[in-house]
């Protein structure tokens, strides 16, 4: 092949280097950048005639160094091809995202690929890094992901009350048993339930009763712990596990509770509403068989204060609820 020849090879690989939509870096052993195409110089805002020669980290100090220096130096020992993708890492070079169909995305999400290049001597001199614009896929997998997120929330939270729906909540429950049953940490369960709930109804109307369940709810949301899972049980009863969690403790809550309750005023139309709660407590111990026994505990301490005057809380005591079967 002659001179001619050679060159006009050289021109239209630079020009297929050049034009390609992905961008293409080369650089030397010192890090210099020896080749920096279109793509790299319209997204970066840097001229190829300014950054050639130039040290990479200079012209781009927010480069994570120990990462890209360790990478290089894999690439050139084991003369291989590495990779690293966007869920790796999202970007390499941090390049605003200027399309409008992912224009969600502040910045451009990246695929990278590192290549060694080999010179005549049959050493490698250099290392080709090739940039590809992934953030239409990656936004794509992040909306997916939300929406599969939204979807999981949806199917686990009851719609009246934006608590956890009693199916979510009985399995974060069994979970809590067998977590105690491994490390017998301590763990208590408080079940309650508004007390004449169906006067509430038959008096001022459904939707009245709707509204006391919503701010019964919301003050429920207000008075535990991030840590505490709280779920609708069913109608107008309520349960709420307390992780790590002793009885002394969970009385102090649930009292708590009890008392917000009984000073709120919910108002439906021109009607204000003012009503109570009873509830039972139950700490988990050895003796519990399953998660179903210490849910039943908990509701026969519930019925305890519904049978002795309502608007109190029991500590489930089996003793306590024979007397009361007994006097049943």
């Amino acid at each position: 092949m002659n001179n001619v020849e050679d060159f006009n090879e050289l021109h239209w690989l630079m020009g297929v280097v050049h034009s390609i939509n992905v961008g293409i870096v080369v650089i030397d052993r010192d890090f210099q950048v020896k080749l920096w195409n279109d793509f790299m110089e319209n997204r970066s805002g840097k001229r190829a005639d300014t950054v050639m020669g130039k040290n990479i980290f200079s012209l781009f100090p927010e480069l994570p160094r120990t990462w890209f220096e360790r990478k290089i130096n894999s690439v050139i020992t084991l003369a291989n091809r590495a990779f690293t993708t966007w869920e790796q890492r999202p970007y390499l070079f941090k390049f605003k995202n200027n399309r409008p169909i992912t224009g969600a995305s502040e910045f451009m999400y990246q695929n990278i690929t590192f290549i060694p290049l080999m010179g005549t001597n049959g050493e490698i001199g250099n290392i080709g890094i090739v940039i590809y614009d992934v953030t239409e896929a990656a936004v794509g997998k992040a909306k997916l992901e939300s929406a599969n997120d939204a979807l999981a929330r949806l199917s686990r939270t009851d719609r009246l009350t934006e608590l956890n729906n009693r199916g979510y909540w009985e399995e974060c429950l069994a979970s809590e048993f067998d977590r105690f049953k491994r490390t017998g940490q301590s763990a208590t369960l408080i079940m309650f339930d508004i007390d004449h709930f169906k006067k509430v109804n038959d008096t001022f109307g459904h939707q009245a009763g709707d509204e006391v369940i919503r701010q019964t709810s919301k003050t429920l949301r207000r008075t535990i712990r991030k840590t505490d899972i709280a779920g609708r049980y069913g109608g107008e009863e309520f349960g709420v596990i307390l992780i790590a969690t002793e009885c002394d403790n969970s009385v102090i809550l649930a009292e708590r509770l009890r008392k917000r309750i009984e000073a709120l005023i919910v108002k439906h139309d021109d009607t204000k509403i003012q009503f109570n709660i009873s509830l039972g407590v139950s700490e988990l111990n050895d003796s519990v068989g399953d998660y179903k026994e210490w849910l039943e505990q908990a509701d026969q301490a519930l019925y305890y204060s519904k049978e002795n005057g309502r608007n109190q809380t029991t500590v489930y005591d089996k003793e306590k609820i024979a007397e009361l079967k007994n006097v049943g």
